[in-house]
């Protein structure tokens, strides 16, 4: 165990505490806005602390990335177990990608973290690992009850997610809703046609596939 896992284990004092939280509160922030590409100077300087401060409390970037949105990652998770409960298995879609969308529309860093494995360490990858199966689910009853066309894939959800935060980050200052349009659009082209969907332009990717695309 290193000196700084050991540290770790410890209880911080009240204003260790106290500033460690700062540090997270003010990295949502600026995650939020700006993204993950900032440094932890820049995040202390929001914080209010100083860089040897941000250094004590979390040991690189990564830690203080892991700190700050593990809990964004289970709210995701939560929205797709509440999506999988509707009566209506359609209406479980819809709500999964509306509540969803909500999050990823005001959250830069949330966007970057869903899709991009190497940010964080073990509590954001192991949220991120059970969002696949949550999603899965609400998608497989779905395309069971004949209401989502066959052909989507649990791997096409963060693209989803990256479609309709892009048009809100372009959007925002003048139209910060308009990404809803969008998803309607979207949602349209979901369900499945009268006679037969429309075939789509390129299979789905496989998971390693859909890493490769992450790097």
């Amino acid at each position: 165990m290193t000196a700084s896992e050991k540290s770790t284990d410890r209880p911080l004092r009240a204003d260790a505490e106290r500033n460690k939280q700062r540090l997270i509160a003010a990295a949502q922030e600026v995650y939020a806005e700006r993204g993950v590409e900032v440094t932890l100077d820049d995040i202390a300087r929001h914080a209010g602390v100083g860089i040897g401060t941000a250094y004590r409390r979390f040991a690189d970037h990564a830690e203080l990335i892991d700190a700050a949105f593990e809990s964004e990652v289970r709210q995701m998770i939560a929205l797709a177990e509440a999506a999988l409960t509707h009566q209506d298995p359609w209406e479980g879609v819809v709500q999964l990608l509306l509540t969803t969308g909500e999050h990823v529309a005001r959250n830069r860093g949330l966007r970057e973290v869903l899709v991009n494995r190497r940010l964080g360490r073990d509590r954001v990858a192991a949220a991120r690992e059970q969002l696949t199966p949550a999603v899965n689910a609400v998608f497989t009853r779905a395309q069971q009850a004949g209401h989502l066309r066959d052909d989507l894939e649990v791997t096409d959800f963060p693209f989803i997610q990256m479609m309709i935060g892009a048009t809100a980050e372009h959007s925002r200052d003048v139209a910060p809703e308009l990404w809803r349009r969008y998803l309607t659009v979207l949602l349209d082209g979901l369900r499945p046609a009268r006679n037969s969907p429309t075939p789509l332009a390129h299979r789905a990717l496989d998971p390693q596939e859909f890493d490769q695309t992450m790097v």
